[in-house]
């Protein structure tokens, strides 16, 4: 994606096109999963004059208008990125932090069925898949979960 297409984008959504919100979107394009002080370096870079409360704005604003999705690991800040619509899931190294992208294993929404709706009209499902990345794996250090698991047993 270019500058072009993020002024379509931000047009289709009824944003006004602004330096900050295509430097946002650069940023993220470059940083997929990034959380806002990432994305806020990255920004500063091509627009250093940039406030912090202006970077978190845009990616309010790009959030609520579905342009960037905003995604939240348990126990980790909020991480942006630009693939949305998709209902695809994300995979977190315990050891490191490390955010990948994970396809639907059944390509459809929602990839998963409830077992009980509790009446709720369901359009998507969430997963969070938790391991260890190869990095982390090859330096065969243990993660701080995974040795106060193993010593609690």
């Amino acid at each position: 994606m270019d500058d072009t297409d993020f002024e379509h984008l931000l047009r289709r959504a009824d944003l006004r096109v602004t330096r900050p919100r295509l430097a946002v979107l650069r940023a993220v394009r470059r940083h997929p999963h990034a959380d806002t002080g990432s994305v806020l370096a990255a920004v500063r870079v091509e627009e250093p004059a940039v406030s912090h409360q202006a970077v978190y704005d845009v990616l309010g604003a790009l959030s609520e208008s579905g342009l960037v999705r905003r995604i939240q690991p348990a126990g980790s800040v909020a991480r942006y990125e630009l693939r949305v619509g998709d209902n695809h899931h994300h995979v977190v190294c315990r050891s490191c932090g490390t955010v990948a992208d994970v396809d639907c294993a059944i390509g459809a929404r929602p990839c998963l069925d409830a077992s009980d709706t509790r009446g709720f009209v369901i359009d998507e499902a969430e997963v969070t898949y938790w391991g260890t990345c190869p990095d982390c794996t090859a330096g065969s250090t243990p993660s701080p979960a995974t040795s106060s698991t193993s010593s609690s047993n």
